[in-house]
């Protein structure tokens, strides 16, 4: 369970953090994606528990990451590693192309757990920080001549302390350090089930994505969260980087009758226009590399039957044409992946624009869930593709929630409807046949409701053994024949507490301390453990 602080009294500061946010448009870049930096702080004495569900939950979300086909979700990433001082671990990387580096790192973070605690200070928080941003400024300056558009980055802060005491530290720090690169700093305290509140480990099944409480420094938020010490509530967290995080403009326009009809009138032209952004609900199997034989293809971005939340290339328009009963849809006319819709975030809108286009779609889900229907929509192309001649329409239902957002998958049309027979079912079945299905049904284990979280299908230790086995192939030539300047020190040593060595960037010698020599000699196994704990 996430809890949230708000630390923004009321709407007028909230107002005023907007407009500051305007005043820097060059946090916003190109690439929507931002790069991330991850700094892990072990000096905490809870550190040994936190340590495998860590890994664990960052290496099954960063294979996930690195499977998927299409433009990068995480286009950069940094770790960072605060002990009794902060160490770079892993220095900016392209991921989808360095998943053994990612590997490396993660396994030495395992073997953190044998190494014993370190004193807690928080100092080394705030200069893992000052230390990303500065690494991520000279990351920059190298790659904007090859016109790169990566100019922002968010930095998440996983640490066992007071997420009060960091917040604090880094309001007093960071006042002087330029901030215009960064995007949000997450700060999230991880707990373990026992300093949890009895009401929060009611309701421990993590939120995918947590709403957040803005502090502002000089424009830019920290969100401050609690979480709890578990594999599937941490990997929910590292999901959350996969998401679209580009807020230049709306994904989505619902539009929606605009009232005041009569019987016999005509309807008026003007429709209201509701500003919604789309987000995804799963991850499309076709996305993922390695998973199919090759006759799946990713989602045709000028498909006439289908929208696509990522990447969010173009907008969509959704006029709404009937209402529809809720008990009145059948299951077996709705097809492809679900989306949610929720009232937009672009933060090129006016303040008050978007409150009211808020406000407006809490109302719709209001009345939609009190009046138990569903809305049908249609879409009409907005680019005439060389592809058809004739503009094809797709429709689409809108099923509401008791969350403040809507469900929306496309429904089949004639065209596409296939017959069907549907023998009528007899009211009373032979006793000697309904007798042994009873029996059968009565051994089941019955739930309440589907958890998702509850099943796995070995996809993670699949993926990874898909990532691993390029590496494999690629075995030119023994290491002792290969040329002397290609023997590099191992990449998994860690870069100690200063801005790591980049493209074009001084000798590294300059720049890394000696790779250091580890007590426990063990090399930990880049698998995951073979049982995933289960949220009860």
């Amino acid at each position: 369970m996430h809890i949230h602080y708000q630390c923004t009294e009321d709407m007028n500061s909230r107002k005023l953090l907007s407009e500051t946010r305007r005043t820097f448009p060059a946090t916003k870049a190109c690439c929507q994606q931002p790069s991330r930096i991850l700094i892990v702080d072990v000096t905490s004495p809870s550190w040994a528990n936190t340590c495998s569900v860590l890994s664990e939950a960052l290496e099954n979300s960063l294979c996930l990451a690195c499977s998927l086909t299409g433009p990068c979700r995480i286009p950069l990433l940094s770790l960072y590693l605060v002990q009794n001082q902060q160490e770079c671990l892993l220095p900016f990387v392209h991921l989808k192309e360095n998943f053994a580096r990612v590997q490396a790192c993660i396994s030495e973070l395992r073997s953190l757990s044998r190494e014993g605690c370190f004193p807690q200070g928080g100092i080394g928080v705030v200069q893992a920080v000052q230390d990303g941003l500065q690494q991520f400024k000279q990351y920059s300056r190298h790659t904007a001549a090859g016109g790169s558009a990566n100019s922002s980055v968010e930095i998440t802060i996983l640490t066992s302390q007071s997420g009060k005491e960091i917040v604090k530290q880094l309001e007093r720090k960071l006042q002087d350090v330029d901030l215009v690169s960064l995007r949000k700093i997450q700060v999230i305290e991880v707990l373990k089930r026992d300093f949890l509140e009895p009401e929060d480990v009611e309701q421990c099944i993590p939120a995918e994505e947590p709403s957040s409480s803005d502090i502002a420094i000089l424009g830019m938020d920290i969100d401050l969260q609690t979480i709890e010490d578990n594999v599937i509530s941490l990997e929910m967290l590292f999901k959350t980087w996969l998401h679209d995080c580009g807020s230049e403009r709306e994904h989505l326009h619902l539009l929606l009758p605009s009232g005041g009809l009569t019987r016999g009138t005509a309807p008026k032209p003007n429709l209201m226009c509701l500003k919604c952004d789309l987000q995804e609900r799963l991850i499309d199997p076709a996305l993922l590399s390695g998973t199919t034989d090759g006759t799946l293809r990713t989602a045709d971005l000028n498909s006439p039957c289908q929208m696509t939340a990522w990447p969010a290339t173009m907008l969509y328009k959704l006029q709404v044409v009937k209402a529809l009963k809720s008990e009145g849809v059948c299951e077996s006319v709705l097809y492809g992946l679900p989306f949610i819709i929720k009232p937009t975030s672009c933060w090129q809108l006016d303040w008050d624009e978007l409150e009211l286009n808020q406000h407006s779609f809490h109302a719709l889900c209001h009345s939609l869930l009190k009046r138990k229907w569903m809305l049908l929509a249609k879409h009409e192309p907005q680019n005439n593709c060389p592809s058809w001649n004739v503009a094809v329409h797709s429709y689409y239902i809108i099923v509401p929630s008791d969350s403040a957002t809507l469900l929306v998958k496309p429904v089949a049309v004639r065209e596409l409807l296939m017959p069907s027979a549907f023998p009528a079912l007899l009211a009373e079945q032979p006793e000697r046949v309904q007798s042994p299905i009873e029996s059968a049904l009565n051994s089941l284990e019955v739930e309440v409701a589907y958890n998702p979280l509850h099943l796995k299908s070995n996809l993670y230790k699949y993926l990874k053994s898909m990532l691993y086995r390029p590496l494999h192939r690629q075995q030119p030539q023994p290491r002792d024949q290969r040329p002397e300047r290609h023997q590099p020190k191992q990449h998994q040593s860690r870069a100690k507490a200063t801005v790591a060595p980049l493209l074009m960037a001084p000798s590294p010698a300059q720049l890394f301390r000696p790779a250091v020599v580890r007590r426990d000699s063990c090399t930990p196994s880049f698998l995951p453990t073979e049982d995933d704990k289960i949220l009860q």
